[in-house]
């Protein structure tokens, strides 16, 4: 149920008290409560793994990973400026061909980030890269949960090393667990220095009053109530915004309600609440990690929901799969026109770009005057993601979050790259990505057109 007293709310959060959401097994995902405290007492093994990679002559480090896996570490690659880490979170052809390009694969070491060990396109990523390297165990990590396909690939190959996850922890919270602190040693970031500063913010937020993440989440949910359900983050420091965005919409978009994120986006409307990023040096990520996951799972109490759960996220995937099975290549053609979505926009209405396209700057430009314009035109909030990076970020909320969405998919025609040992290739994989999701939204009432690339004006 919704939260009615907000007196009880932290203790109740720290007890582990499920009944605070809807009593449905949440106590089973707050092992992110403890982490930063147990990450301090084992990050100096993943300096030592980090020490150990650069001495061994590796001079670049590519993170494959999805969503919880890779949106952490790309904000750190972003605040620390990294031109040695790369994170690959598309399935796009052309931006793994041009990102092998960049590199010398015999001085790079591939980190394989994936929770469930499962996730098709880390898995497709990493078949790639395996044999671009000709199966070069020592120039490949693993992160994942114990017990997972992938440590059970990784042992039977060999790799480098792997780190084990904490099953307690879902994708989303993990920023401060593995998943971001070995990025961070990788990266040559403080990670000591950063979870002092994550240890700071839990112990701040056992507080009852002068409590940063209680403030924050009931500023939130209050704003919710009120209708403010666009959450704009601007300023938006190293794209934290980015983070962000999956932890607010996959948190909250369900059951028909949620906040929808709108990273760099003008606070002014009735339908808007303004959160301000309090990030001066790299460390205060740790801060602002944890305090936004705790005023998410305060939010999540007063709009009655399961903040650590994605229902519609499983199904898209299974969407793909039956899609990928059907063998033969998608067909995406144009339907609808931004002129005809647009004329259905009501007050309260938000627009979200949904762009299945490589992740390069000349891409970005042309998506952020589309994003300006359209915004100019309607007034209304408006973002942009990148397929399928977004499918494993603000999909859920699309999908499961009200109904007040405009989605314009924007589709390429990508070349060939085959995946060694599949039946499919990357452009296959990623224009099922855009089908699948395409077909959701339409059967989960959402209005959406799709446009092709090509054809855009610029």
């Amino acid at each position: 149920m919704a939260v009615a007293d907000t007196s009880t709310v932290v203790t109740r959060i720290w007890a582990r008290d499920a009944s605070l959401w809807t009593n449905s097994g949440e106590e089973r995902w707050l092992g992110w409560l403890d982490e930063p405290a147990r990450m301090q007492s084992v990050f100096p093994a993943a300096i030592e793994r980090a020490e150990r990679v650069r001495a061994d002559g590796f001079t670049d480090v590519v993170l494959l990973g999805m969503g919880g896996s890779s949106l952490a570490p790309e904000v750190m690659r972003c605040l620390s400026g990294s031109d040695s880490f790369h994170v690959l979170d598309t399935t796009h052809p052309a931006a793994i061909m041009a990102l092998e390009d960049r590199l010398d694969v015999a001085r790079t070491l591939f980190v394989v980030a994936s929770k469930s060990g499962s996730t098709l396109e880390t898995r497709s990523q990493l078949d790639y890269f395996w044999h671009r390297t000709d199966e070069r165990a020592e120039a490949f990590v693993a992160i994942t949960d114990p017990g997972s396909n992938l440590e059970r690939l990784a042992r039977a190959r060999g790799f480098r090393s792997l780190v084990a996850g904490v099953p307690a922890i879902g994708g989303r919270y993990s920023a401060l667990s593995p998943f971001g602190i070995e990025a961070a040693a990788l990266m040559e970031i403080d990670a000591g220095a950063l979870l002092a500063r994550a240890v700071e913010a839990a112990e701040a937020c056992r507080q009852a009053t002068d409590n940063p993440g209680l403030e924050l989440g009931l500023a939130l949910g209050g704003g919710w109530r009120e209708g403010r359900d666009k959450v704009v983050i601007n300023p938006n420091p190293g794209g934290f915004g980015l983070w962000v965005e999956q932890l607010l919409a996959e948190s909250t978009g369900k059951q028909g309600c949620g906040l929808v994120p709108v990273p760099d986006a003008s606070a002014h409307g009735p339908d808007r609440q303004e959160v301000r990023v309090e990030i001066a040096e790299i460390a205060d990520l740790g801060y602002e990690f944890f305090r936004f996951e705790f005023a998410t799972a305060v939010a999540g109490g007063i709009l009655g929901i399961n903040p650590f759960d994605q229902p519609d996220v499983q199904a898209a995937k299974d969407r793909t799969t039956a899609i990928l099975a059907g063998g033969g290549q998608p067909q995406l053609e144009p339907e609808g026109s931004i002129d005809e979505l647009l004329a259905e926009a009501e007050i309260g209405d938000y627009v979200a770009i949904l762009a299945f396209v490589a992740p390069e700057a000349a891409a970005a430009e042309r998506l952020a005057a589309l994003r300006e314009g359209i915004a100019a035109r309607t007034g209304l909030p408006t973002t942009v993601g990148y397929g399928p990076r977004y499918l494993h970020s603000t999909g859920q909320l699309h999908k499961g979050g009200p109904r007040c969405g405009l989605f314009v998919q924007i589709v390429d025609d990508p070349p060939h790259l085959p995946i060694p040992g599949r039946e499919f290739g990357f452009r296959r994989l990623i224009h099922a990505q855009a089908l699948s999701d395409f077909e959701a939204l339409r059967e989960s009432g959402q209005r959406v057109v799709r446009l092709r690339w090509e054809e855009l004006s610029p």
